[in-house]
């Protein structure tokens, strides 16, 4: 990769300058997280993936453009190099968008959660995002108001989050229910209900359904056209069914996850990780091979939408 095109460093963030040659002629571009790299996947196969992720935006026409903050520098786009560090560097933190200012102001290093790569990749005029699954309203609300950065971040910045719906660890009726009213768009690609992140579908129904990467584009397009507030279009790419994780194994090891928690009074950030490393020892990895499968299908329905959404700008 070419070196960083460093005319915004003075504000912290910097383009590298494949990603922003890109953006100055109009050419495709798919944010990448950097947090499923650091926190998400066992090493080494963590960068085998990452490096998997960005080859299949590349094969599909689009330049891939992976986040993450390395010694005070929030970086769009990653040479292999530091790809590297966010992968085996085991001091990195994780970073959501409230924790930007002070990474930067003490020179930290960390991986970017959806919150803080949303931001970071708007930030810089990238449309388009694939990851996994998002954050969302986390079960017991009503007694520790726990709820992702995640949502009130997307409903203020205007990018095309690709994601197999929410973590199913969490409450997704009650997400369901945030996002509405935080003005976040939700469709269903080629789907009816929403997906429930390792499993093809939350039985919850959806308002809206899309068939084809170019009425995802068109929507966008309509978002720019209305104005308004400036919030995310989340298009919820269900799990492809033969890689789901089985319902019923999902359902009785998440109950017993849920247990473990309660009993291990784990709560706050902990909570997620905790949940998401129990599920995969107690599936014996079929979570965590389910959760691969809707990376790479996003990632590349991610690439699919912003060549189709560059197809269609040049031409409005």
């Amino acid at each position: 990769m070419a070196e960083p095109d460093r005319t915004a460093a003075a504000t912290g963030v910097v383009c590298a300058a494949e990603v922003g040659e890109a953006l100055r002629s109009g050419l495709p571009v798919v944010a990448l997280e950097s947090t499923i790299i650091s926190h998400g996947l066992p090493r080494p196969a963590n960068l085998a993936v990452a490096r998997e992720l960005e080859a299949l935006v590349r094969d599909g026409g689009a330049c891939p453009a992976t986040i993450a903050v390395l010694d005070g520098v929030a970086r769009v786009g990653l040479a292999d190099a530091q790809l590297e560090r966010v992968a085996e560097d085991a001091s990195m933190r994780k970073l959501g968008f409230r924790d930007l200012a002070p990474s930067l102001a003490t020179r930290a290093s960390g991986a970017t959660t959806v919150s803080a790569t949303a931001f970071l990749a708007s930030r810089c005029g990238i449309r388009v995002f694939g990851t996994g699954g998002l954050g969302g309203v986390h079960r017991g609300y009503r007694d520790s108001f726990d709820e992702s950065a995640d949502l009130a971040l997307l409903s203020r910045t205007r990018v095309t989050v690709v994601s197999t719906g929410v973590k199913s660890i969490l409450d997704i009726a009650a997400t369901l229910q945030r996002l509405e009213t935080l003005n976040v768009t939700v469709v269903g690609y080629r789907t009816r209900t929403f997906p429930a992140f390792y499993v093809h579908s939350s039985g919850f129904d959806l308002d809206w359904t899309l068939e084809t990467p170019e009425q995802v584009a068109r929507t966008m397009l309509a978002q720019d056209a209305l104005g308004g507030p400036e919030s995310a279009l989340l298009v919820a790419n269900p799990v492809p069914r033969e890689h789901e994780l089985d319902p019923a194994l999902h359902d009785a090891v998440l109950a017993e996850a849920l247990e473990s928690a309660a009993r291990d009074g784990v709560s706050g950030q902990a909570i997620t990780p905790y949940l998401l490393d129990f599920m995969a020892r107690g599936t014996g990895g079929a979570s965590l091979a389910a959760n691969l499968a809707a990376v790479r299908a996003n990632v590349s329905l991610a690439t699919e939408i912003a060549c189709a959404y560059a197809r269609a700008a040049r031409r409005a």
